[in-house]
């Protein structure tokens, strides 16, 4: 922590997916596939979508409820919101529009970051930012997704992959001098930016030569993601945590982005750290991008597989690409 700054406290988690279950088996309606070749692959049973007019700002919402809940802040108290989205419902802002649903009344700023399924990450750097300068106290980050909107849902090799979800994190100035963040970076490579593509074309105007027209819809390249993160995470995470004067035995639980199971297992390998500390839930939820680690979060305390207070190391990574981890202690009660 920088001389000088306030200390950050993480103060509550929170997290919402829509009640629509899709499964594996459903999924061979659409495509010649089966449950074993997609958990094979992926390690993913089932994902949940939203259904009818249910969208990521829904979602958004009952997650801060519910992460305010647990900190015991009321939404007038938050001085700022800030959304993480990888394919947001609203472009003029879905902060705005979460804070509009929590009828916060007082004029506080309210904007997106768009940094993919590494967002929530590079909001808790922002936020850290805000809060030790004592510019503001009280800092809601609401990571929220409806991917299934801008998938092709004919192409089985990305639509098998992501579902839909939001996770919430409030964070505070710490009121007892203590700071929950022992590590935080984040890093981008636009180079690698084609891996993962969702373009916004648009119309040109009619005066002026036509643009060439893009499918609205999210295109990946599996293999070259694949490549790119297990050459590239494993390393960052195991400098992270020397950076931060800590040995892997130091670290009580890892709570990665939930991608993809092998790519899970990877930076696993390479850091060292046990089955039982690593939280994995992309079985039951699929990828739902920035959302997925507070979702894990939220659920790995839930189940008995996380005990607060503990060490936590989050990591993770998305189009851009951005990537991003933390090394944070989190308190009990607080999800």
């Amino acid at each position: 922590m920088i001389k000088g700054a306030i200390p950050l406290k993480i103060a509550g988690i929170g997290y919402s997916v829509p009640d629509t279950v899709v499964t594996n088996e459903d999924l061979t309606k659409l495509y010649d596939t089966s449950d074993e070749w997609i958990y094979s692959r992926t390690g993913i049973k089932e994902r949940r979508i939203v259904s009818g007019n249910e969208n990521g700002i829904d979602l958004g919402e009952k997650a801060a409820k519910n992460a305010l809940e647990k900190a015991g802040i009321e939404p007038d108290d938050l001085d700022m919101i800030i959304a993480a989205s990888s394919a947001p419902i609203e472009m003029y802002s879905m902060a705005c529009q979460i804070q509009k649903r929590l009828e916060i009344k007082k004029p506080i700023p309210a904007f997106d970051v768009s940094a993919a399924c590494a967002g929530l990450i590079y909001g808790l750097s922002i936020a850290r930012g805000f809060i030790a300068s004592g510019m503001y106290k009280n800092v809601l980050i609401v990571a929220t997704d409806n991917n299934s909107r801008l998938l092709d849902w004919s192409d089985r090799a990305t639509s098998i992959l992501f579902g839909d979800g939001a996770g919430a994190m409030v964070v505070t100035s710490s009121d007892d001098g203590k700071d929950d963040i022992i590590a935080l970076d984040i890093q981008a490579d636009g180079e690698q930016g084609g891996l993962i593509e969702l373009h916004l074309d648009g119309d040109a105007c009619p005066l002026v030569k036509p643009n060439d027209k893009r499918e609205m819809k999210i295109r990946m390249n599996g293999k070259g993601v694949y490549v790119f993160v297990v050459k590239l995470l494993p390393n960052y995470v195991a400098n992270l945590i020397s950076e931060a004067g800590l040995k892997t035995e130091d670290i009580d639980y890892m709570v990665p982005h939930q991608a993809n199971i092998r790519i899970i297992k990877a930076v696993q390998e390479r850091i060292g750290i046990s089955d039982e500390k690593v939280i994995t839930n992309l079985e039951n939820y699929g990828n739902t991008s920035a959302a997925s680690i507070p979702i894990a979060l939220v659920e790995g305390v839930k189940n008995g597989q996380m005990k607060l207070d503990s060490k936590v190391l989050l990591c993770g990574f998305g189009a851009g690409m951005t990537w991003g981890g933390a090394i944070v202690n989190l308190r009990k009660g607080v999800c």
